[in-house]
Order: C-alpha cells, then structure tokens, then sequence
C-alpha cells in the first residue's frame, strides 16, 4: 500500500534529496501538491513549497482510479444533448460508458475550424454568432486559463480528471491538487473526446442551433428540439447544455414558462499587469528564481452597502481576449497557455450584482439585459473611437483620477485596445465599487495601482444571469418533465471541472430513470 506524506521545504532545496535521505528505501513517488507558499516574498521571507508526496516501497503500487460500467443497451429514444461544452461533452461521455449513445448537438464548429473563426474576428473584426469564444466545440472552456479547480465535492471530480488524462492530458491531472492545462492543452482534449463519442456511435450534429423544444400538449413534458435547419429530433430526455451566453434558448424557455428564476452575479474590468511587475510585487528580490508566473487573490468588503469586489479568474502569464457572442456587443476575458509564459497577467475585478437590487426582477431575464446594456455601450465606444472590435481601455491611475489623460502601454490583447473613460460604459456602483477595490488592493499589494496598468471593460459574463430550476434528486426542469438543465448556463457549475461533473450526474440521473 503506498503511502501519503506531507512536508514544507525551502523553494531552492532538492525534493529528491529530500526523500532520499529521510525515507531510504522508497522504490518510487508522484506528486499530490505542490504549492507555493511566497507569502511576504516581497519582504525577503524565502518562499516555500508545501508538498504532499504519495511514495511506494518495493512490491507495492500507486493508487490508481478504476470504474467498472455494465453496457446497458440504448434508450428507447437516443438523449439529445444541446451544447458540447464541458458538461455536454461529460454527458455524453458517461452515457456512452455505459452503451448509450446519445445525440450531441452544437450550433459551432469543431475546434480546429472555430479557431480560424476567431482569428479572423480579432485580426480583421470579422465576427461570427456561431463561431466565437463562447460557442462552438469545447464551449468557453476552450478560451480560459484551463483550471481545473472546483470547490465541488463530488466523487465524479476522480472520473473526470482521470478521463482527461486517457484523452492527453499530463498524468499528474488525474492525482495534484489544482491541476492547471492551459487552453492549447484542452484544446488537443476536446477533438480526442469528440473523435472518441463519434466512433462509440454518439451523433454529432454541428454548425446547428436548437431553436425550439417540442413540448407535449399539455406543456408539461418536453418530446424532443426543432433544428435552425427545419428538421424535429424526437426524444423524451433532453440536456441542455447551452452555457451562460446562448440568450436565444433563455428567450424561448421563459415564453414556453420553463421554471426559472433570477440570480447574482458580478460585473466589472479586466486588469492587466506586465507580468514582470506581478512577479516583482508577489515575490520581491525572489522574482528572478524560477518560481512561475505569480498569482493573486484579492477581496474587498464594504460593510456599509454589503457589497464584495473581488478578483477572479486570474491569469498569469496569460492574455485578454475579446470574447463577445453579439456582433453588437463587447465582452472581455481572460486565458492562459499551459506554459503561463506570456509577457502579461491578468485578471477580472469584478463587483457584485444583486437580482432584485441592481436590477429589477420583474422580469426573470432582466439580469441579462443588464449585461447587455452595458455590452452595447462598450461596442458603441469601440465604433466612435475606433473600428468596432478593439476594446475599451484606461489605466489605473486615470479611472482613479476620473480622467483619460495617459498613453496605453502594450498589451496582450489580439484585438487592439483604445483609450477611452470606463464609466461611461459601467453602473455607478459599479464605478465605486471597483474605485473603493482597487483603493483597498493597492494597500495589500502596495504598487497593484500603477500607469504601466489597464483596465479593460466590461467583463459581465463571470455566471449566467439565471438559474433554470431543476429537481435536486430526478435533475429534471422543475416544470418539465425530460428537460435536464445542466451546467454553468443552468446556474450549476462554475468553470470546467463542475460543469464537466453536472454532466455526468445528469447522466446517471436519465440512467436511473431510464434503466432502474
């Protein structure tokens, strides 16, 4: 049986020493966790790696993840799965171990050719509402920092970092803690799994958008989907898998009286750091050692209105993408490589937005026609100063300032930025809350505020605007019979571990009612 271990070492001393010399005899070991500890790296305190170490002796072996599946046989009617994101992706993938295969539904296109799509928009402007960050094959995920941390506490996270593994991706995903691809690594992943789904006898639809569900006559049921192309599929076990930014399926599931309802979310700016600077402020004199590209974590509270700014989704090393699904609208995001190697960090600091106190909730898509408005004003921006796809922009010091009088540095972004005052774009309490953050920030990390540093607006897709009810048991739409909401567009995950979980527990859900 092999045995776990944990210790702290000096950044600069040698694991294997280490292990040599105080447990002699071990035949071999993997690493669980490996975490950097720089905390007052700034103030010359030497950083530290905690680890945690599986070590095996002779004759015995690592642990390793096995799941038996029995091959159940298909469904009376194939499962039609709307969206191949991670959680459609996950979906179908469970199903099919147990042989059933499923119909994959996905409005863009494969990866590789999605790509050429986007490449054109950020280079010529040339923009595609089928091709873009947010939809075609691997979903969003495919444009992200390619974490693969979850606070979710489920046993699927095992199945689906070991399945990630058998698809390419490094061993160690499958046994460290906060395992990290990157988006060129995931991108590799999705065309395997796909190819993998495809030659298991699940159909992949492409380049077709669901517009319709086909509800039973007393709408109470849903029976299947009508395709952009006219065709009716028929099935009693729908999934659907949309993300958060496929407004079309909200629209139609809000007039059909789908039970939903409005949710939080957040809303604010990209900030972009040379990553040079996030290194020297994180790690001080210790930035030339070869400790990675640093990170950051950064909350502020105002008691009095009970509002949090905080960052999130930081990456280092990393690049801002424009990442809108309108032709009429800007959206800013953010993504790494596996390597973290670009010249650049960022992140999104973003403040809280309440249904029902930021925005009415009369209406129960309101939250994303708040998103929307501001979208628009960035766009509107983009075409009077410039040509419509460079983004928005203003340093630090000036959105403090409340002017717009300094010169943009460089920056990471593929689709060119312009300079131009943010609050024009964002809601007043918006403005105060990033204004009292970014105060508060630049005392935790005195220098975060600096002119070599830009914000980038507006980041407003960090959640869906709504939850799509569902049953916590059958994971049915608590209105529909059949109708499965599932992942991050339903309001149940939040990135791409637990979205890829949501998909697998809705296919053991449609197992166990379709095969007791």
């Amino acid at each position: 049986m092999s045995k776990l271990v944990q210790f702290q070492l000096d950044f600069d001393q040698d694991l294997d020493f280490y292990l040599n010399k105080t447990y002699p005899g071990f035949e071999d070991y993997r690493i669980y966790s490996e975490a950097l500890d720089a905390r007052n790296a700034n103030r010359g305190k030497k950083p530290i790696y905690n680890y945690t170490i599986e070590l095996v002796y002779p004759g015995e072996e690592f642990k390793t993840f096995k799941e038996e599946f029995k091959k159940l046989g298909e469904f009376n009617q194939k499962p039609i799965i709307i969206g191949a994101g991670p959680a459609g992706l996950f979906c179908a993938l469970r199903l099919v171990e147990y042989g059933i295969p499923s119909i994959l539904i996905e409005r863009g296109d494969r990866a590789h050719n999605r790509m050429k799509h986007i490449a054109k928009f950020w280079r010529y402007g040339e923009f595609d509402e089928e091709n873009n960050v947010c939809y075609g094959e691997g979903g969003a995920g495919l444009f992200s920092d390619g974490k693969l941390i979850s606070r979710i506490k489920s046993p699927y996270v095992e199945y689906v970092m070991n399945r990630l593994v058998d698809f390419g991706a490094p061993p160690e995903t499958a046994y460290t803690s906060n395992p990290h691809l990157g988006s060129n690594k995931i991108r590799a992943l999705i065309n395997k799994i796909t190819d993998y789904l495809m030659a298991n006898g699940c159909e992949i639809i492409y380049n077709t958008r669901v517009d319709k569900l086909v509800y039973a006559s007393d709408n109470n049921s849903v029976q299947g989907v009508i395709l952009s192309n006219g065709k009716q599929l028929e099935s009693n076990n729908v999934v659907l898998a949309t993300g958060h930014s496929a407004k079309e399926v909200y629209f139609h599931l809000k007039e059909n009286k789908v039970a939903m309802k409005a949710k939080d979310f957040a809303v604010g700016v990209r900030v972009e750091h040379s990553r040079q600077h996030i290194d020297y402020l994180q790690y001080g004199k210790f930035a030339a050692c070869d400790l990675g590209a640093a990170r950051y974590k950064l909350t502020y509270h105002n008691k009095n209105n009970d509002k949090g700014t905080y960052s999130f989704c930081m990456c280092p090393g990393g690049y801002v993408l424009s990442s809108g699904t309108e032709a009429d609208g800007i959206v800013v995001n953010g993504m790494s490589n596996y390597a973290r190697n670009s010249r650049w960090s960022n992140s999104a600091l973003v403040v809280t937005v309440r249904a029902g106190e930021d925005y009415p909730i009369d209406d129960v898509l309101a939250g994303h026609y708040f998103q929307r408005e501001i979208e628009k004003k960035a766009f509107l921006a983009s075409k009077e100063c410039a040509t419509g796809r460079e983004i928005p922009t203003q340093t630090l010091t000036d959105f403090l300032d409340n002017s717009v009088k300094s010169d943009l540095p460089k920056t990471s972004c593929p689709s060119g930025i312009f300079k131009y005052d943010l609050r024009k774009i964002l809601p007043e309490f918006i403005q105060q809350g990033l204004y009292e953050g970014l105060q508060n920030f630049d005392k935790k990390m005195p220098g975060f505020v600096s002119n070599d540093s830009i914000l980038m607006a507006p980041e407003t897709r960090t959640s869906a605007p709504v939850t799509i009810l569902r049953n916590r048991v059958t994971f049915e739409s608590d209105s529909h019979k059949g109708l499965y909401p599932c992942g991050e567009g339903a309001g149940y995950a939040g990135g791409i571990t637990s979205a890829a979980v949501d998909g697998v527990k809705v296919a053991m859900a449609m197992i166990r009612k379709e095969k007791p």
